[in-house]
């Protein structure tokens, strides 16, 4: 059994295998009512009977005013639990677990999607909304937010704890909590960004404060037994020798967040700011997970062009992370695990099939 094939247990939840389905928004909501739909079911669903160890859903508003675009899912009322219940209900089925990664987009909110009509912020004539932020300096492109008063970056706490306890009532495995790729969390996380000048801004105890307090907000409303897990960009990626938010600081506050009940990190990079000197490669992330691994004692998930199963397996082997999660190579090919499990000696029986497409196992893999 390669590693790739070897199960994880976080708390009460094990994933069959290490292979993981990273969230991915699919601006399919055409009702723009938050309700994931029955493409939400086939996306998550067909990756479950591909084989991937965990499910994680796109990028999920824990308010309306937290969507990336109008077109995205949230989870705020009765009949987003419900259309969710459905999906977790499949995905269970197949014998995977699930989660859902919940979310405030803050600035980079209100905007087009994939189908664009439009370029940057979506007017409030045409169901936009006045997005809000650490600042009130536009991410280039986008309309300017409001900074948020104090009132309102002490309420987002509930407001993440209020969707937990949703997802728990739709049946989900995990919670994963977005704090990358310059969402409302990294905003307040990278002095890029964050000019404010109160108990949320400044330090690094103050810039970490909002992501401690939302993660204790849903700690203590999530169940014990199910993991608790984190999204952060370990790096801003920042120009010109500019001190934006970087794997020192991601090490740093991820050591805190073991002792607050994280389970797991889930490392990527960038997004905080338009202008990065970014240097992509395949496996380009991987080093960020290694280190904050290393320092945390947490274990972490490695993204960023991993896309064949030897390489992913070397990740492993290696020690930089304790499972790969898959994008864009998952949205090109469902069954990626099914793919490795055959090239990497997996037997049939091992490799995770669904009963309906076993005959579709390579003549090989017996």
């Amino acid at each position: 059994m390669t590693l790739l094939f070897e199960p994880l247990t976080l708390r009460g939840m094990t994933a069959p295998n290490r292979i993981w389905l990273a969230p991915m928004c699919q601006y399919s909501v055409t009702a723009r009512d938050g309700i994931p739909t029955d493409w939400h079911l086939m996306h998550l669903g067909s990756h479950a009977v591909g084989g991937y160890g965990l499910i994680l859903t796109e990028a999920t508003a824990v308010v309306p005013e937290g969507r990336i675009s109008p077109e995205d899912t949230g989870l705020w009322n009765d009949e987003q639990t419900a259309a969710w219940r459905r999906i977790v209900d499949f995905v269970h089925e197949q014998g995977t677990p699930i989660g859902i990664q919940l979310a405030h987009a803050g600035r980079k909110a209100s905007t087009y999607g994939l189908f664009p009509t439009g370029v940057g912020t979506v007017s409030t004539s045409a169901d936009g909304w006045e997005t809000v932020s650490s600042t009130a300096i536009a991410y280039p492109g986008n309309d300017a937010p409001r900074a948020m008063t104090l009132d309102e970056v002490r309420a987002l706490p509930g407001a993440f704890a209020a969707a937990a306890v949703r997802a728990d009532e739709a049946g989900f495995d995990t919670v994963e909590i977005h704090g990358a790729h310059g969402y409302l969390v990294h905003q307040f996380l990278s002095p890029l960004v964050n000019d404010r000048t109160d108990e949320y801004g400044g330090s690094f105890e103050n810039r970490t404060r909002l992501l401690i307090e939302i993660v204790d907000a849903v700690r203590a409303v999530w169940p014990e037994d199910r993991p608790l897990l984190v999204r952060l960009s370990a790096t801003d990626w920042a120009p010109n020798g500019q001190q934006g938010w970087d794997v020192d600081q991601t090490a740093t506050i991820c050591k805190e967040l073991a002792g607050h009940g994280v389970d797991f990190i889930d490392v990527s990079s960038a997004g905080a700011i338009a202008e990065q000197e970014i240097a992509v490669a395949p496996g380009f992330q991987v080093p960020f997970a290694a280190e904050v691994r290393r320092v945390s004692g947490l274990p972490t998930g490695a993204v960023g062009l991993i896309t064949e199963p030897d390489q992913a397996e070397r990740v492993l082997a290696d020690g930089s992370a304790d499972v790969v999660l898959l994008a864009r190579a998952a949205l090109r090919e469902p069954a990626w695990p099914l793919r490795a499990a055959a090239e990497l000696g997996v037997t049939r029986d091992d490799a995770g099939y669904a009963p309906q497409y076993v005959r579709g196992a390579w003549p090989h893999q017996r």
